[in-house]
């Protein structure tokens, strides 16, 4: 988990516009600290959030506890514990950066940002399995950084018979973990030697009613 950033400012500023009437049955799957599940849930949405980290879990709850906001918060692995539900709007702000390969997964604080030697180690399963749990005109509001395929979550998503799109970019000073593998992700091609920023992307795709 790590304090809300430029990707979930994005992210808000999203939901912000579409503006999900009072009621709108709202999922926020890997929530960190549950900053996009209270604003939501201020919109008067029916929120749930969802984090694997139980620091992630206690976090949001205390945050909502001290926002006076209901909000139900689940601990599990993206849409395990949501199974069966429909959704209005699903917000997601996954791991996205790529990492080198380790022979094993992220461990610890790295779980809330390394996400494979694509960056789509979470990626492709929400293209795949978040259509499913959008009712009819619902809403998927997903944040990545253009270092891992925007055109590959178009793609995944309408083939799954959504409409997508691109709705935000923004381009950011590298933060700390991009600083720490500049030279990896220049060796990759992912950044060209004058690159001293991210993009960052927020894709809008809808299910038909």
């Amino acid at each position: 988990m790590y304090a809300p950033q430029d990707d979930t400012e994005m992210l808000a500023e999203a939901l912000r516009a579409e503006a999900p009437p009072p009621g709108s049955r709202v999922l926020d799957v890997g929530t960190g600290s549950g900053a996009l599940a209270l604003a939501a849930a201020r919109q008067g949405a029916e929120v749930t959030a969802v984090d694997v980290s139980r620091q992630a879990v206690w976090t949001a709850r205390l945050n909502a506890w001290l926002s006076r906001l209901p909000v139900r918060i689940r601990r599990g692995n993206l849409f395990a514990p949501v199974r069966g539900r429909a959704f209005d709007l699903i917000l997601a702000n996954p791991p996205y950066v790529p990492a080198p390969e380790e022979g094993r997964g992220p461990r610890g604080r790295a779980r809330a940002w390394d996400a494979g030697s694509d960056g789509r180690l979470l990626l492709d399963q929400i293209c795949r399995d978040a259509p499913a749990l959008l009712r009819p005109g619902g809403l998927l509001l997903l944040v990545h950084s253009a270092l891992s395929g925007p055109d590959r979550t178009l793609e995944m998503l309408r083939a799954a018979g959504l409409s997508a799109e691109v709705v935000r970019r923004r381009r950011v000073p590298f933060g700390p973990v991009l600083r720490s593998r500049e030279d990896w992700l220049r060796r990759r091609g992912l950044l060209g030697p004058a690159d001293d920023k991210e993009e960052l992307v927020v894709i809008r795709a809808e299910r038909p009613r």
